[in-house]
């Protein structure tokens, strides 16, 4: 399933961080290298197909025809085999790393006019998107939720929206975000948890539910909106 960009046509990277982590891994040697078709697992739990991935030091390239993403290697759980394929040429020209940009840069775009759209915080919403799929807009988690914002087709059904459209995803979930939020009266840890593990677990404990995954979930978004306090986006 090779990665496109969403459609925007933006190609501008997102934020100095990038430029950094881009000069750092071209001024390293490659350490690790492996070859075949398989599904990189996220910590989300969202799985993305790809052809290869290349690890050095705590940095991972996920590749596949259109080019490659960067990421830190704790932001990928595992990866799943498929079945074994050619090594496929290392990329001679810069495009890949383009492409690479773009796919987030997009993302990045479509999650600021959903937060100017429904009167969120835009860090709020790039913060879910991150969490939820890393920026990829092909993600598919295993229980099936799609897309950047991960929404579960019935969710989709509900908003009216097509959760493989990268445009329709981002503005559904702010939506469905922005409703949580209204429900929980503007409870941030109350509608981030509905988000996460649905709205019946936060009514059943009044609060963040004592699961695992969900406490981190919360807890790692208000960690991104804590750090970013001050900044203007």
């Amino acid at each position: 399933m090779p990665l496109h960009a969403c459609g925007c046509g933006c190609v501008k990277y997102n934020g100095t961080s990038s430029m950094r982590r881009l000069l750092g891994i071209l001024l390293c040697s490659v350490t690790g290298v492996a070859f075949a078709g398989e599904y990189a697992v996220f910590a989300s739990g969202s799985r993305l197909h790809v052809d290869r991935h290349e690890t050095s030091g705590d940095k991972v390239r996920l590749y596949n025809a259109d080019g490659y993403i960067e990421m830190d290697v704790a932001a990928v759980r595992g990866y799943e085999a498929e079945e074994y394929v050619p090594p496929a040429p290392t990329p001679a020209s810069p495009a890949p790393v383009a492409a690479g940009w773009q796919a987030e840069a997009c993302a990045t775009k479509l999650a600021d006019a959903a937060a100017d759209k429904y009167g969120l915080p835009r860090r709020l919403v790039r913060s879910v998107i991150s969490r939820e799929s890393d920026f990829q807009p092909r993600a598919v988690s295993p229980k099936g939720a799609i897309g950047l914002m991960q929404l579960m087709p019935a969710t989709a059904e509900a908003l009216g929206a097509d959760p493989r459209d990268p445009a329709q995803n981002v503005d559904a979930g702010t939506r469905y975000l922005r409703d949580l939020l209204e429900k929980y009266d503007g409870g941030l840890w109350h509608a981030l948890a509905a988000y996460n593990a649905g709205p019946g677990a936060v009514d059943k404990y009044q609060g963040v539910p004592p699961y695992r995954e969900t406490i981190d979930y919360v807890g790692k978004i208000d960690r991104d909106l804590k750090k970013a306090e001050g900044v203007t986006q």
